[in-house]
């Protein structure tokens, strides 16, 4: 499995239009073969900066997502909110601890 993380900063004014887009699609993403999770956080410190967590059984399932034009579309509009550039990880899981 994939994790992957999204860190975006938005332009002052513009989040609201940034949570609009992501609830018009959140459903759709997670729905996407090969999406196993989806969450969206929010900076304490930073009101303007969200993050998504996603999980992906593969890369190549996220690549395909990636291509899609669900992506393409929702990604375009998205750029467009930004004030700084994003910056995107892939990770897997090393060690999960449990109590």
């Amino acid at each position: 499995m994939l994790v992957r993380i999204v860190r975006m900063a938005f332009q002052e004014g513009k989040t609201s239009e940034f949570l609009a887009l992501f609830d018009a699609s959140k459903q759709r993403i997670r729905a996407f073969p090969g999406c196993r999770h989806l969450e969206l956080l929010r900076d304490l410190d930073q009101p303007t900066v969200y993050v998504t967590y996603s999980h992906w059984e593969s890369p190549e399932a996220l690549e395909q997502y990636r291509r899609s034009d669900l992506f393409i579309t929702t990604w375009a509009a998205t750029k467009a909110l930004f004030a700084d550039r994003p910056a995107a990880f892939s990770l897997e899981t090393v060690e999960t601890v449990s109590l």
